[in-house]
Order: structure tokens, then C-alpha cells, then sequence
């Protein structure tokens, strides 16, 4: 019943909606995929990867539309971001990312316990 397209629409909706809020809907599909569909997690990565990129593309097109992405300051981000993703995507399958993976866990820790004591300072 979890596999049939309606269900699928509407979780892809939500996360959608989501990943376009800035969210994080990725984070979430792979939780999705791999706790309640019971996926290998390097497939609900992959299926994360095509899932988030024309998600990313239009949720940029808006932002942009709106005046909201300084190309001065993000141009670097990406250049830098796509090289590196590149070189540690490649280290990764002559290394074992263990210890890599155990520290993004506790980052991702870290951040959602730092997101739901976080204050607005005025």
C-alpha cells in the first residue's frame, strides 16, 4: 500500500513543498525510502539526488524571480560546492566513509538541536 501511486504523490507533494520552503524534503525522502519503505540507503540516495535536483532548479527560479540570490556571493558557493562534491564523491569509493559518515550523523544532530533552541536575537 506504501509503494502505490497515490501514496507516492502525496509524499512527493509534501516533500516537495518542503524542499521548495528550504526544508530540507531531501533529508526527509531519504528517511522515507529507508525506514518505511525499507530501501538500501545508497539507492535512496541516488533516488534523493534525481528527486532534489528539479526541486533545487525551480525553488531557485522563484527565489530568484523574487530578487533573492546575489550571484556575486552565491557563484563561488557553487563552483566550489560542485568541485568538491566531485573529489569526495570520487574519495569515497577509493576510501571507507565510515568515520565520515558517524560525523555528518552527529552534525545533523547537532544542527536540528541547535534549530529547536535557537532564538531570534533582536
Amino acid at each position: 500500500m506504501l509503494e502505490s501511486f497515490p501514496v507516492i504523490l502525496i509524499v512527493s507533494t509534501l516533500l516537495g513543498f518542503l524542499a521548495g520552503l528550504g526544508i530540507g524534503g531531501g533529508s526527509l525522502l531519504i528517511l522515507w525510502l529507508t525506514m518505511v519503505l525499507g530501501m538500501e540507503h545508497t539507492v535512496a540516495r541516488g533516488i534523493n539526488l534525481l528527486f532534489f535536483l528539479p526541486a533545487a532548479v525551480i525553488a531557485c527560479f522563484f527565489r530568484w524571480k523574487q530578487g533573492s540570490i546575489d550571484w556575486k556571493l552565491i557563484l563561488p558557493a557553487i563552483l566550489s560546492g560542485c568541485l568538491a562534491a566531485a573529489l569526495f564523491s570520487w574519495l569515497g569509493t577509493v576510501f571507507d566513509t565510515g568515520l565520515l559518515k558517524k560525523l555528518f550523523g552527529g552534525l545533523l544532530i547537532l544542527t536540528g538541536i541547535r534549530e529547536l533552541l535557537y532564538r531570534e536575537r533582536n
